[in-house]
């Protein structure tokens, strides 16, 4: 589960014959820079990817009559703007998302890493899952911060029927010269509120799903199944782990999509416009778009670990998710 900080040896992976470069040692700085990389690649490029379907649902949550369902919408905008219409907030989805990627995953191994040490090997041992919740809600609060910009320039240029700026530069000085910096963080709040329980259940349960399908599913010791095998298992557990992601979050994600497409009034706080918004939406409101969602949170969240856990294997690092309890959590052996 916490690997000890011994150097991994250059190995040949089953089946491919690739043989590591280097050794990286485990909770070293070039692990802790592995992991970064991972995150960045495997958050940027999936959430770009299901930009289609990111546009449709948060449509649907600003006006829930404009579409009829996900197909629709796509025929919809397809018919009215062209095929590359689809894309509309690609640009800022996929800086965004790289940044957000690179801190949640390189935070989370290092935040992994340094509360084990603070509370000891026995404690760790006996409270794994608190130490996910607590370490990927600490990597996430640092990774909103980087995300909320790109985020609001996002869900601005999906939200708007016409076209919200020239160019994603043009988007970016167009919401400066209409609210300075705080126009960038406006929905920096209900993006917490969405993305923290978010990547508090796609952390803890994506470690508890590997750790069950392996004690229970695939009951041979983890390190005799090919690599192959083992980044099956992190995407099958990397999908459910998207779908409880998706149920936890989803009022939060409504409630950023509607506070990022509201006109702005004098004098009216982030909050006072927040609870008018939850009060006009009511319970189910707040549910609008989840259908979607799901589909695109579950997609999403199993392509991540998977990239994520590709790039690692790559780069000679074994497979996130263990069962083999922790020898060491010490800096030296």
């Amino acid at each position: 589960m916490f690997p000890s900080n011994k150097s991994l040896s250059s190995f040949k992976t089953p089946n491919s014959g690739f043989v590591a470069p280097s050794p990286i040692e485990i909770n070293s700085s070039r692990y802790f820079m592995a992991c970064t990389v991972g995150g960045t690649l495997a958050c940027g490029l999936t959430h770009w990817l299901v930009t289609p379907l990111d546009l449709v649902k948060t449509r649907m949550q600003v006006d829930k009559t404009m579409y009829t369902g996900i197909f629709n919408g796509w025929g919809t905008i397809a018919r009215t703007g062209g095929m590359t219409a689809l894309y509309t907030g690609g640009i800022p989805t996929l800086i965004g998302y790289s940044m957000q990627g690179a801190a949640k995953y390189g935070f989370y191994d290092y935040f992994k890493y340094k509360y084990a040490s603070i509370v000891g090997e026995d404690f760790t041992n006996r409270n794994r899952t608190a130490l996910y919740l607590a370490s990927s809600a600490s990597a996430e609060f640092i990774a909103d911060i980087l995300l909320c910009p790109m985020e609001a320039i996002k869900v601005k240029e999906q939200t708007s029927l016409t076209r919200f700026a020239p160019s994603f530069l043009g988007g970016l000085s167009k919401v400066y010269a209409a609210d300075g910096i705080s126009g960038f963080y406006r929905g920096i709040v209900p993006l917490w509120l969405r993305q923290i329980p978010y990547t508090m259940v796609k952390f803890a349960t994506f470690e508890t799903t590997v750790n069950l399908l392996y004690k229970h599913v695939m009951t041979r010791p983890k390190s005799s199944y090919s690599k192959t095998e083992q980044l099956g298992v992190t995407f099958s557990a990397g999908y459910i782990a998207g779908i409880f992601c998706a149920i936890v979050s989803h009022p939060a994600d409504v409630l950023v999509s509607k506070l990022n497409n509201a006109p702005k009034v004098e004098g009216q706080s982030t909050g006072a416009l927040a609870s008018k918004i939850v009060k006009e939406l009511g319970f189910s409101g707040l549910w609008t778009g989840l259908g979607p969602r799901i589909v695109m949170i579950g997609t999403l969240t199993a392509l991540q670990w998977f990239i994520y856990d590709t790039y690692k294997v790559y780069v000679g690092l074994p497979a996130s998710g263990s069962v083999e309890p922790a020898k060491t959590l010490s800096k030296a052996e």
